[in-house]
């Protein structure tokens, strides 16, 4: 998706959400390295991350015009749906932007990969979802 966007838009900036309230596994910190060692180098990405606002917010804040979501599922559509008709009451200058991830990743998720964690043999499967930068942090 981030590959995408970077050819639909002049500027692309990830950002990372920090909610104090959300348990996470890793620290904003150490999800920006990985970030870090998982994208393309271009001039026009940027990596962010915000703590406890929201993202429209956040962007507003950042002069964005555009919102990049993905949607995995029906449920991630429904879900989004929902956010981007919120945003739109915060925000209305700033659009939603909806791309649909490459078939092979389409319903990798977080929880999906810490719930492959563990067994024996899980590297070998987790691998096939995963940037190999990323395996070798887990």
């Amino acid at each position: 998706m981030i590959e995408q966007g970077l050819e639909l838009f002049d500027e692309l900036i990830v950002a990372i959400g920090d909610n104090p309230h959300k348990q996470v596994t890793y620290s904003v910190d150490q999800r920006l390295e990985m970030l870090k060692l998982c994208l393309p180098k271009s001039t026009k990405l940027t990596i962010s991350h915000f703590t406890y606002s929201y993202l429209v917010d956040y962007s507003k804040e950042l002069g964005a015009q555009y919102i990049l979501r993905g949607i995995r599922s029906s449920t991630d559509y429904e879900y989004e749906r929902v956010m981007k008709q919120i945003n739109s009451d915060l925000a209305p200058e700033i659009n939603t932007v909806f791309l649909m991830p490459p078939r092979h990743i389409a319903e990798v998720s977080s929880s999906m990969i810490k719930s492959l964690i563990g067994p024996k043999g899980w590297e070998k499967t987790v691998a096939k979802y995963l940037p190999e930068s990323i395996l070798n942090k887990l």
